[in-house]
C-alpha cells in the first residue's frame, strides 16, 4: 500500500524525549505513529483507556492555574516548575 506523508505539531521536549525511548526499543518515530495508527484501526478507537478526571467540577485549565499559584512563593521559577509538572502529569 502506497505511503503518504503528514505532518503534526509535537512539543519539541516531548519528541525528543520520544525518540530516545523509541530508539531503545529499535523504533523511529515514524515506525511508532504506525503502529498507534494501526492499532486505532484494530481498535476501532484510541488502543488505551482514556477516561474523564475524578474532578468534575474544575478543568484543566483550571487545575492548572490552582497548582501554579500554589507553586507562588517557592521560587522564582514557580511557574515554569508548575508547567514542567504539568508536562510530567500530561505523558503518564
Amino acid at each position: 500500500m502506497p505511503k503518504i506523508q503528514t505532518s503534526l505539531r509535537i512539543e519539541e521536549n516531548l519528541l525528543k524525549e520520544s525518540k530516545e525511548v523509541l530508539s531503545k526499543l529499535g523504533l523511529n518515530f515514524s515506525e511508532a505513529v504506525n503502529i498507534f495508527a494501526s492499532m486505532v484501526v484494530q481498535e476501532r478507537g484510541l488502543p488505551f483507556s482514556v477516561k474523564v478526571p475524578d474532578y468534575p467540577d474544575i478543568t484543566y485549565e483550571e487545575a492548572k492555574e490552582k497548582i501554579r499559584n500554589s507553586l507562588e512563593g517557592i521560587g522564582k521559577n514557580s511557574s515554569k516548575e508548575a508547567n514542567k509538572f504539568f508536562d510530567e502529569l500530561t505523558r503518564q
